[in-house]
């Protein structure tokens, strides 16, 4: 490699690990690393840590120079990075002259679509949903489980509980899922302990029963598989979404609401085509041509 050639640099960070990806402009990539969790919500100073060595290390790996590495282009997706203040205090602590940081969001649904248009439905431990129309990007969920993430696994599984609770309380129907998973618990009092301090990763290993249950006709697991799915065509038609876009569903639930969503809405399903990192890569170029 001469040192006349120019790159960009992409990178996805979140509450599992990190990954980046160094690429020349035409987008072929030269160099990855993994790292560890970088949730910059979470915890600021370890997650800018993490992010400074699988930095460090895609750079040794692609044989460039600390000041190469600056005057690349660089589009961060991170997991906690919501607001202004905190994508504006990663930026100013990273080492290139040109960068743009963001939630996780952007990146996640450039990747799927590959940069075309249409509309993504990500749904697994957490959720959101998101729309490109040409060079605007729109957005519904993915702030938390405690204010959002409506139709994710950890959601599912919340509503489950509840709906064990109001069956206990007289106000809700019975089923076979709800009955297997009080005797798992061993009593009601057990499962309302549970949710006090379940993380949504801890919610969300139930919602795989949940989906497999809705498949099998219990009534319960059907109703929240649809009052997901409700919540989904209800947020991509706020954001604007016509009948005739492409729909792509990715996590661990997504494409299981295929059978649950309106027809208008599954008729242009698409593949997903990439992944987080790939969308930080396609955005940091994007970010090089200005």
């Amino acid at each position: 490699m001469t040192r006349t050639e120019t790159y960009v640099v992409g990178v996805d960070g979140g509450a599992t690990g990190c990954r980046v990806a160094i690429a020349r402009t035409d987008g072929t990539v030269v160099a990855r690393a993994e790292g560890a969790e970088a949730n910059v919500a979470s915890d600021f100073d370890k997650a800018l840590k993490h992010l400074s060595e699988a930095i460090e290390t895609a750079r040794a790996k692609a044989g460039i120079d600390a000041r190469t590495l600056a005057a690349s282009p660089a589009w961060f997706g991170l997991a906690g990075a919501i607001d202004a203040a905190t994508c504006d205090r990663v930026a100013a602590a990273l080492p290139f002259d040109t960068v743009r940081v963001t939630d996780d969001r952007p990146t996640g649904m450039t990747g799927a679509l590959g940069g075309r248009d249409g509309c993504l439905v990500a749904t697994g431990t957490g959720s959101f949903l998101g729309r490109q129309a040409g060079t605007e990007r729109f957005f519904v969920g993915g702030w938390g489980l405690q204010l959002s993430d409506q139709a994710s696994g950890a959601w599912l599984a919340r509503n489950l509980l509840r709906a064990l609770v109001d069956h206990h309380d007289n106000m809700g129907s019975d089923s076979a899922l709800l009955q297997d998973v009080l005797a798992e618990f061993g009593t009601v009092a057990a499962a309302v302990f549970f949710s006090l301090r379940a993380t949504p990763t801890e919610f969300a290993r139930l919602a795989p029963r949940i989906v497999a249950a809705a498949k099998d006709g219990d009534p319960v697991a059907r109703r929240l598989m649809q009052e997901g799915a409700d919540w989904v065509a209800e947020g991509l038609y706020a954001m604007g979404a016509s009948d005739a876009e492409a729909v792509c569903l990715i996590g661990g639930i997504g494409p299981h609401y295929a059978d649950y969503l309106p027809p208008a809405l599954t008729r242009n399903l698409l593949e997903p085509r990439g992944t987080s990192l790939d969308g930080a890569v396609l955005l940091a170029r994007e970010l090089a041509a200005g």
